[in-house]
């Protein structure tokens, strides 16, 4: 169940250890995230269009490198058009980066966990994460 008052939508992969800090840094912060598991659900086009625009950067910066075909299919190289990428990335789920936060305050890829910080109301008062490292806001 979502916190209807503040929103927050997670785009998140459980096997990612950044993604799953992000999740467990909102809830400490004591809201009930929607957690997407993209992977399967899959993604629109439009969605991850409406997600570039209002995260301030392009399709190319929530394209993600690591342990995806993004090699193999071609889709380094500057030229590569939006639309090349957006038929990728849906049909290539992993293609896009984690997590991916939605909350009243903006969307942001949380790439470090703590960036998700800057989109939230309340924070924890600290918050220790899987490797240990504890974080302060």
């Amino acid at each position: 169940m979502t916190d209807t008052a503040f929103p927050i939508t997670i785009f998140h992969n459980p096997a990612c250890g950044t993604s799953r800090n992000t999740v467990a840094m909102v809830e400490a912060a004591g809201y009930a995230p929607q957690v997407v598991e993209y992977l399967k659900t899959g993604w629109t086009r439009e969605q991850l269009q409406d997600l570039a625009a209002k995260s301030d950067g392009s399709l190319r910066a929530l394209m993600r490198e690591k342990g995806t075909p993004a090699e193999t299919l071609g889709l380094l190289a500057d030229d590569v058009s939006d639309d090349r990428l957006l038929d990728a990335m849906v049909e290539h789920p992993i293609l896009v980066n984690r997590p991916i936060v939605v909350t009243p305050k903006g969307v942001k890829l949380c790439r470090p966990s703590e960036l998700v910080l800057d989109l939230l109301d309340r924070k924890p008062d600290q918050f220790t994460k899987e490797d240990g490292e504890v974080v302060i806001p």
